[in-house]
């Protein structure tokens, strides 16, 4: 079992927000939160939260799972792990990586099979956005 704060609080600054979309949408983000617990940059990184749907999607709350960035490229480890994670996976699963600043990358099975561009993506999400 996974902890979830059911808060409706705005997502730490400091942190990614991970959102799949798919079949089994909440049942998939805590299988992917298991997976990323595994690695040992991530431990003690990852929350489970509520958050309020986007204007006009349909039901009021969706679950994320945040990644708390830290030194130590926490963003490279987070596109390996979940890369390798979603060509494990049998349903046809989205992962949208959601930087601090509001910037995203949409990662599918079919991107995921290319993990070197998918790090180098979300590793841009996690660097400052150049003017």
């Amino acid at each position: 079992m996974h902890p979830i704060d059911r808060s409706a609080d705005a997502i730490a600054p400091a942190a990614l927000s991970l959102a799949v979309r798919g079949p089994g949408m909440s049942d998939q983000l805590g299988a992917l939160r298991n997976w990323l617990v595994r690695e040992n940059a991530l431990r003690g990184r990852l929350e489970l939260r509520r958050r309020p749907g986007a204007e006009g999607e349909m039901g009021a709350l969706a679950d994320v799972l945040l990644v708390a960035l830290g030194a130590g490229g926490t963003g490279a480890v987070v596109a390996r792990s979940m890369s390798t994670w979603l060509v494990q996976r049998r349903s046809d699963v989205t992962i949208t990586v959601t930087a601090p600043d509001g910037r995203q990358v949409h990662v599918d099975v079919q991107r995921a099979r290319n993990p070197v561009a998918v790090i180098r993506e979300v590793e841009q999400l996690t660097a400052p956005e150049r003017e």
